[in-house]
């Protein structure tokens, strides 16, 4: 079986973890305090905070961003459904966009008939590990006073062109940008988040309430000479990450070139063995975007094929999944609150016709190869049609 993603860890993650866990202190420590200091540096970052994973990440920078209940969050419904409800955790109501049909990122034309009086917050999406239009969405978002989050789950290693110069998701380029450490991201420490900004005081409010709204951290009151008695002035959350696997962070993030590199050959490999199959459109990187291609995805002619493909590459050993889910069509949202700024046409046509197909490290070009004549010649059977 050709699995859909595999994370890629060897000895030198095991020995990290070995380490901590001998140094006796295993939970929210310095191992996690230089996981920041290294995780800033990569992405260009004034603060970076380490939380439990991108959905307490999301939530963190929302509450950050003043959402409250009943206040409008412009983001889409195209993305896994920990967006839509990072915002309901706040009491909030997703106000969905439809997206771009060649990148799935929000479509910067259509936020502007979003915007309502109740709008707090823009909350865009790195789909998939290819960057959104930040450019025109910082630009709307300043010129409305509006804080923008990215949800960068997928991004850790994209790059977008920022006035001439190649720069890192996470810098941030909006206000926040909210990272995942998913078995399935590039960047893995079995889970976890992280979270950068340029604002300090919510910097600061990122690690107040991570842990429980805590005075004075553990890590000073343990280290400090005299009794120490914390308080804790304000409801908080237990949103910490451990030092085992920020350990695991910083061994991965020493590979991260590596990482990234590899997936776009294999992008490239993929794009090239697929160019003349036909009835499927292959992806699209802007010229002004370089993916770290956290997948691969790819869109059949018709919608009806997406199950029988799917089935038919399973049955020769070949893993796959869906397109991105709409958090609208999902039995949740027929209960909680939201609305849409028009028509979510693209975003319901990319779930139905998309199918993501196997990259990992460790996929071979033999295996790229295999997959990529099975997807087709089932497609030239007619499978599905």
């Amino acid at each position: 079986m050709i699995p859909i993603a595999k994370p890629c860890l060897d000895e030198r993650e095991a020995e990290a973890v070995r380490r901590v866990i001998l140094s006796g202190w295993i939970t929210q420590g310095p191992e996690v305090a230089a996981f920041e200091r290294e995780f800033a540096g990569s992405v260009g970052a004034p603060y970076a905070c380490a939380v439990s994973n991108c959905t307490t990440a999301l939530h963190l920078a929302l509450l950050a961003a003043g959402v409250r209940p009943g206040d409008e969050v412009i983001t889409v419904s195209h993305s896994y459904i920990a967006t839509a409800n990072s915002v309901r955790y706040c009491g909030g109501v997703p106000v969905f966009v439809d997206i771009c049909a060649d990148t799935y990122n929000i479509n910067p034309d259509l936020v502007a008939a979003a915007i309502s009086p109740k709008t707090k917050a823009i909350l865009c999406v790195h789909q998939i590990g290819m960057p959104c239009d930040l450019a025109r969405l910082v630009q709307f978002a300043e010129s409305h006073a509006l804080p923008l989050i990215e949800d960068a789950a997928c991004a850790i290693g994209s790059e977008i062109l920022w006035q001439g110069q190649w720069e890192r998701i996470g810098k941030p380029h909006g206000d926040v940008a909210c990272f995942s450490f998913h078995p399935r991201k590039v960047l893995s420490t079995g889970d976890g988040g992280m979270i950068t900004t340029k604002h300090k005081d919510w910097d600061a409010k990122f690690r107040l309430w991570r842990q429980h709204s805590m005075s004075v951290p553990d890590t000073v009151r343990h280290g400090s000479n005299k009794v120490i008695f914390e308080s804790y002035p304000e409801i908080g959350f237990n949103y910490r990450i451990t030092d085992v696997q920020a350990a695991i962070g910083r061994e991965q993030l020493k590979r991260l070139p590596e990482l990234v590199s590899r997936r776009r050959e294999m992008a490239a490999r993929y794009c090239s063995l697929l160019a003349e199959c036909a009835n499927v459109s292959l992806p699209v990187e802007p010229e002004w975007a370089r993916s770290n291609w956290q997948s691969y995805c790819i869109r059949l002619a018709d919608a009806s094929q997406q199950v029988p493909v799917m089935q038919a590459l399973l049955d020769q050993g070949i893993a796959s999944r869906r397109g991105i889910m709409c958090a609208h069509r999902e039995p949740a949202y027929l209960k909680e609150v939201w609305r849409s700024a028009g028509p979510l046409t693209q975003s319901e046509r990319a779930q139905e016709q998309c199918i993501l197909l196997p990259l990992f490290h460790q996929l071979t070009g033999e295996e790229q190869r295999f997959v990529a004549s099975r997807l087709c010649a089932v497609l030239a059977a007619g499978c599905g049609a």
